[in-house]
């Protein structure tokens, strides 16, 4: 039969219903090896061994909830820097004028440390709001170097993202 990637539970500390959900979406080997192809550097290695993480899964299961796209999942390459992603990102674009949606899931502020989830009605933090909004400008004004550099702007930033991952 059709391979499906496995929906893979991997955090900890969230509601029963999260560990329950399943995104048996179709695979797309094609595309992989489209991918693969087409990115110069660094090179693509692809598996069949890992699944769609919640990055993916929790992203698409409200937009598509009958999970019948074909999905695949890119593994962030901790070994490359902001600069790296961003060029590797670039070498993905023209895959969207052939109907490919890449989406990069994750979070602009992303501190789970500070994170106020047993609050009802939590107060965002000074530093989160004022990274928050730098990045909206720095979007807004297509000031992509800004953003790839985002360890220079200073120390809300450095708040926001206590850790690279969520933000790449």
């Amino acid at each position: 039969g059709e391979q499906k990637p496995k929906t893979i539970h991997d955090f900890g500390g969230f509601p029963q219903a999260l560990f329950d959900a399943q995104y048996p979406s179709p695979g797309s080997p094609e595309l992989a090896k489209t991918i693969q192809d087409l990115v110069t550097e660094p090179e693509i290695h692809l598996t069949d061994k890992w699944g769609l993480d919640h990055g993916t899964w929790s992203v698409l299961l409200p937009m598509f909830p009958e999970a019948n796209i074909p999905v695949l999942q890119m593994s962030l390459d901790r070994n490359l820097s902001p600069q790296k992603m961003y060029d590797l990102a670039r070498q993905l674009a023209p895959l969207r004028k052939k109907g490919v949606l890449i989406i990069g899931s994750g979070n602009i502020v992303h501190n789970l440390r500070y994170a106020r989830i047993s609050e009802a009605n939590p107060t965002p933090y000074d530093w989160a709001l004022e990274f928050d909004a730098l990045s909206k400008k720095l979007i807004d004004q297509r000031d992509h170097q800004s953003l790839i550099n985002f360890k220079n702007l200073g120390s809300a930033a450095n708040m926001s993202i206590p850790t690279d991952e969520h933000f790449l």
